[in-house]
């Protein structure tokens, strides 16, 4: 019988690979018959392993194709009711992450949002009978879907909406049960699909229509009073500024809505204040800035920097429009310095994503002419940035022309991109660079020569007449750009020996404000620190247990229950 077991084995692995395959695919019936080849002694044929893979192959197929053939409404509805879960984290664990985690679902969720949608979460969050239901009505009302039933499902997809208006009675019905629909609807959730619908009013430019609803959505917070509205609520005052900015008379007319609206924002930041909501205070302060400088009250602006104190533990964000606002202001009112710091730290605070490039386009066009009015010449590396090359090209030409000193050139730049520089809201403090130009080229001419006259100071620099000449010549000596002498008789100007900078306190100082500027940045690290809650508590416990057992075991030693073996080797003092 040796013999005949070779043929015995193939046998029993063809039949088992057919129950195998019998098992996973009907397909393989037959196959076992392959077995009398010696090389086919395997208990595993190679059949089986190719049926897998082809079998994972067209299950992973399926998937992606049932992922790509996903309703594009069906996955905003989803994502919208995503966000109730969040509210509620945060108002159960008075945790402001999770409100800010919701409104940072906004920007991707705009992209998909229609009137239809919001209506049909409207609709299928709220019951006609819920305490939300005004404020449901409220947000139909100002979509223009006031014939969609509370509490019906609202049929998706892509053409007209369909309304049940039999709601479901039975308990456990599925997913439209009454256990689900009784369940109280909480207030940040009507706020939240308020700035859904401010949003969506916002990008059809029904401007009227979204100052009204934003008024009518602050009066139904003020009601609330609920500390868990506060980082809602001063998006949705974000919002009703921008209304109120795109409606007629335009700004800079002391007759835009954006007057009207500010006793608005003062009660809003006298509330914040009071109730230490630090966001909404955070929001109105910048918006109360934004709204003096569209209308050029620079006085005012300044009033409420000096009367207000902006709340260190603000959103980032807030803090670099803040900081560019602040140095607006101080740029128009010729203190350089302070503008130049408050710009500077604007841009290091603004993030480095693509959503906020504007922003720090803005904030480096004024940066760069603020550094320029300084007397300083900004670092070529920034115009070669990738993302602000193109928009900062008319600066780079401006720059050039005040670096050389040449006023023609300056005075032909500003004239081609002055429209540029308008909508930028940095022409008039360009036009200031012109005495700059002349400062500058005065420098090199005082770096060059050791004497010049003063008719070829006037030719240079293309001015009018050398009593022009002189004046400038002199005012610059007594503001210290220069370190000349002026000789009236003779007509000349006589430059003085250059110095050791390195003998001054200049590298001192501007070693100070470096250190300074590290100091300030690493206080502002650990402010942003956090930290998980009670974490302290648990630390405390598990030290107070082991200074218990510890205790224990030295008890135990003392009376003799313990000894080095227990203890797994040598025991050292406590």
């Amino acid at each position: 019988m040796p013999g005949k077991t070779p043929d015995r084995e193939p046998a029993r692995g063809g039949n088992n690979n057919n129950n195998n395959n019998n098992n996973n695919n009907n397909k393989m019936k037959g196959k076992g018959k392959k077995g009398e080849d010696e090389k086919m002694t395997v208990v595993v044929p190679p059949s089986k392993k190719k049926e897998d893979v082809e079998g994972d192959v067209v299950v992973m197929e399926g998937v992606e194709n049932e992922g790509e053939g996903e309703d594009p409404v069906e996955k905003t509805v989803a994502d919208i009711k995503s966000n109730f879960a969040l509210l509620d984290r945060a108002v159960a664990l008075f945790d402001a992450r999770f409100t800010l985690r919701a409104l940072r679902s906004v920007s991707s969720i705009r992209k998909r949002l229609t009137g239809d949608v919001l209506a049909r979460v409207v609709a299928e969050t709220y019951m006609a009978s819920s305490s939300g239901a005004e404020i449901a009505v409220g947000l139909l009302k100002a979509i223009g879907r006031e014939e969609v039933q509370l509490g019906g499902k609202v049929g998706g997809g892509g053409g007209e909406m369909e309304i049940d208006s039999e709601p479901t009675t039975k308990a456990g019905s599925g997913k439209n049960g009454v256990k689900k629909e009784q369940k109280e609807v909480i207030p940040e959730i009507g706020v939240f699909l308020g700035i859904l619908t401010q949003v969506l009013l916002h990008d059809g430019k029904q401007w009227q229509q979204g100052l009204e609803f934003s008024r009518y959505l602050i009066e139904k917070i003020q009601e609330l009073n609920r500390r868990a509205l506060d980082g809602l609520s001063a998006k949705v005052y974000f919002y009703f500024e921008l209304f109120a900015e795109q409606l007629a008379p335009l700004p800079p007319s002391s007759q835009s809505t954006i007057v009207t609206i500010r006793p608005t924002l003062l009660a809003a930041l006298r509330t914040a204040v009071l109730r230490k909501d630090t966001d909404t205070q955070a929001s109105v302060i910048v918006l109360l800035l934004r709204s003096y400088l569209l209308t050029s009250h620079i006085s005012q602006a300044d009033l409420l920097v000096s009367h207000t104190q902006f709340p260190e533990n603000a959103a980032n964000n807030q803090v670099a429009r803040y900081l560019y606002y602040l140095g607006k202001v101080r740029a128009i009112q010729l203190l350089y310095t302070e503008a130049h710091n408050h710009l500077t730290a604007a841009t290091r605070k603004a993030p480095s994503s693509a959503c906020a490039l504007g922003f720090g386009q803005t904030a480096t066009k004024l940066l760069l002419v603020v550094e320029l009015l300084m007397g300083d010449i900004p670092d070529r590396a920034t115009f070669r940035q990738p993302a602000m090359e193109a928009s900062l090209h008319p600066y780079f030409l401006l720059v050039r022309a005040v670096r050389v000193g040449d006023l023609e050139d300056f005075e032909s730049v500003v004239a081609q991109h002055g429209d540029t520089f308008r909508r930028d809201g940095t022409y008039t403090l360009i036009l200031r660079l012109r005495q700059n130009v002349i400062k500058t080229g005065i420098r090199m001419m005082s770096l060059s020569y050791s004497r010049i006259s003063l008719r070829d100071i006037c030719i240079r620099l293309h001015l009018g007449s050398e009593e022009s000449a002189e004046y400038i010549v002199a005012k610059a000596i007594r503001d210290g750009v220069i370190e000349a002498t002026l000789d009236r008789e003779k007509g000349y100007m006589k430059s003085k020996e250059v110095g050791d900078v390195y003998a001054t306190s200049e590298p001192g100082e501007t070693f100070h404000d470096r250190i300074r500027a590290c100091l300030s940045l690493h206080d502002e690290s650990v402010k942003a620190m956090r930290f998980p809650m009670n974490q302290h508590r648990l630390e405390l416990k598990n030290a107070q247990e082991a200074r218990e057992r510890e205790r224990e075991m030295a008890k135990e030693i003392q009376e003799g229950d313990l000894d080095e073996d227990d203890l797994g080797g040598e025991f050292e003092g406590m």
